[in-house]
């Protein structure tokens, strides 16, 4: 039993978890809405697109690389989803299909400019960020697209055994992910590659191809939040996905994921994405100013980053606090 407590105490979910515990306690103290019902439903529906998007930004971090591009991919694949089902007259299963293939092609470009060209991920990205938003702009005039399909609401709104729906596509891609980050071959070399490339390369790894694939992998992602973004909204926009970019990155750093690659847990980051909209939930709740909202989340981010950079130091701060075994 000693050694079952000692376990969990030493995984890494146990951090993240008792974050979003204490952001969940603060603010349901500071407003009684926060506990309703109805709220509650809303806040489980928001945040499976940003929990979802965060898997992919959080496995291209686990490969030392980071993506700023997945909200602008958002705006971009809801519009192309909204005038393929709406004007063209696609159906919805091959349109569904289609925008997650659009999701590997795009987040294919981010990899191989990174992997292939050489053009750092912060680079590469921080240009889709703005090449994918404007073509985005380019459809429609530009103006967003709505009312797409009546049957397009069941696949955000819809319920299983009472559940929402969107509860099990989080569970299934966060599972997914886990089993592939912890017993497949590829989750091994994206570990391997972030924590030391060159090491990687001398023991066998394609270090190129993990890069790539980890991209794509984000932009699938970003693909199936997009279908969640356009089935809630029942409609696409150049417009929608603007910052989802930074919480799905503070998702994945407050859920321990390290910046210099290598390291950490993907069920965390769900996590780090409850942590995130329970935030700005209860700012919401607490009618505080948006200009207000963007700075606190801001300096979350920014503690978020500073933890993981002093993670060691602190680290050793809290060992020298602790009693010694031998006194």
């Amino acid at each position: 039993m000693k050694n079952l407590v000692k376990t969990f105490f030493r995984s890494q979910v146990i951090g993240p978890l008792a974050a979003t515990l204490l952001v969940a306690i603060l603010v349901a103290v500071t407003t009684e809405r926060f506990l309703d019902v109805n709220n509650l439903r809303n806040l489980t529906l928001q945040v499976s697109i940003v929990s979802l998007m965060a898997i992919g930004s959080t496995v291209v971090i686990f490969a030392q690389g980071i993506d700023l591009s997945p909200g602008s991919m958002v705006a971009l694949m809801t519009m192309v989803f909204a005038i393929t089902v709406k004007f063209v007259g696609i159906p919805l299963p091959p349109a569904i299909i289609m925008i997650l293939i659009v999701g590997c092609l795009l987040g294919s470009i981010n990899g191989f400019l990174t992997a292939y060209v050489r053009i750092p991920s912060f680079i590469t990205t921080l240009a889709g960020l703005s090449a994918y938003r404007g073509l985005a702009f380019m459809f429609n005039n530009g103006s967003p697209v709505f009312s797409i399909s009546d049957s397009l609401d069941i696949l955000f709104y819809g319920k299983f055994l009472g559940i929402p729906l969107p509860f099990f596509y989080v569970v299934l891609f966060f599972a997914l992910a886990s089993f592939v980050m912890r017993y497949t071959r590829l989750g091994r070399h994206i570990y391997a590659v972030g924590g030391n490339a060159p090491a990687a390369q001398l023991s066998g790894i394609n270090v190129k191809r993990t890069q790539l694939l980890s991209f794509v992998i984000a932009g699938f992602m970003a693909a199936v939040a997009s279908i969640l973004m356009a089935a809630r909204l029942n409609s696409g926009s150049p417009n929608y996905g603007v910052g989802m970019e930074l919480q799905a990155i503070a998702a994945a750093v407050i859920g321990g994921a390290s910046l210099t690659g290598g390291r950490g847990n993907i069920l965390s980051t769900l996590f780090g994405a409850l942590t995130i909209v329970i935030v700005q939930n209860g700012l919401n709740l607490n009618a505080v100013p948006t200009s207000l909202q963007n700075i606190i989340i801001g300096l979350i981010i920014l503690l978020a980053v500073g933890i993981d950079m002093w993670r060691e130091e602190i680290g050793m701060v809290f060992r020298r606090m602790l009693p010694s075994r031998h006194q």
